[in-house]
């Protein structure tokens, strides 16, 4: 049955596709203000920033201006208090588990490429109970090189024993969609993600857009994202 579909193999973004993880880090950032004396800031704002990562979350936190020392001081003290609670409120996006449960049940191996480091991206999959059921897990700092580089993504899908050719892959950045071209993969933009409000997800180019993860099996399946 799995031959009779789009691809044979499914890669995954982590933050802002596979989990929402924003809940997390939005606390751990507003931990971080309090402990400085500022006022903390509203999810709307933090939100979107998620998938660009802690130095991204810091900037918008403390300003632009600061030192490369006192940034540096700020962002590690920001991933420690995230890592001390890392999966308090992070849950899968609705309809992630139906997908994934349906891709094993099909024999499509899954996996996750993602620019989190390892410290953090195998802790947190562990906690959603998933790093069992990956067929590869590649991570921020597994290679020298990061997306939007291919080479993660070629990793993954050598890891899976599947051509890049014959893989999906799904993000909520305008990176992964030039990651997953740059590897010869389809590629399909999460439009349920944490996409800031300046940006169109049309604009960069993915091979389709889903609206829900649910349109990543409607592609295999229809080719319809």
């Amino acid at each position: 049955m799995a031959d009779a579909l789009r691809a044979s193999g499914v890669l995954v973004d982590l933050d802002g596709t596979l989990a929402d993880t924003a809940p997390d880090m939005a606390a751990a950032v507003n931990r971080l203000l309090v402990e400085e004396g500022d006022a903390p800031l509203s999810f709307d704002i933090l939100r979107p920033l998620v998938s660009y990562g802690a130095p991204s979350l810091v900037t918008r936190a403390f300003g632009d201006d600061l030192g490369e020392s006192e940034f540096e001081r700020l962002r590690q003290r920001f991933l420690a208090l995230y890592e001390r609670n890392l999966c308090d409120d992070t849950r899968l996006f609705p309809e992630f588990d139906a997908v994934l449960d349906r891709l094993e049940a099909l024999g499509v191996p899954w996996g996750v490429v993602t620019n989190k480091p390892g410290w953090l991206t195998e802790p947190l999959l562990g906690a959603l109970r998933l790093s069992d059921r990956a067929g590869s897990i590649v991570s921020g700092d597994t290679l020298p090189q990061r997306k939007p580089h291919p080479a993660p993504l070629f990793m993954a899908a050598e890891e899976m024993g599947v051509a890049a050719s014959a893989c999906v892959y799904v993000g909520d950045a305008q990176r992964d969609i030039e990651a997953g071209r740059a590897a010869g993969m389809v590629t399909i933009a999460a439009a349920w993600g944490y996409i800031p409000a300046e940006e169109n997800v049309h604009d960069w180019e993915a091979d389709h857009v889903a609206s829900s993860p649910g349109g990543i099996l409607s592609y295999l399946s229809h080719g319809n994202g």
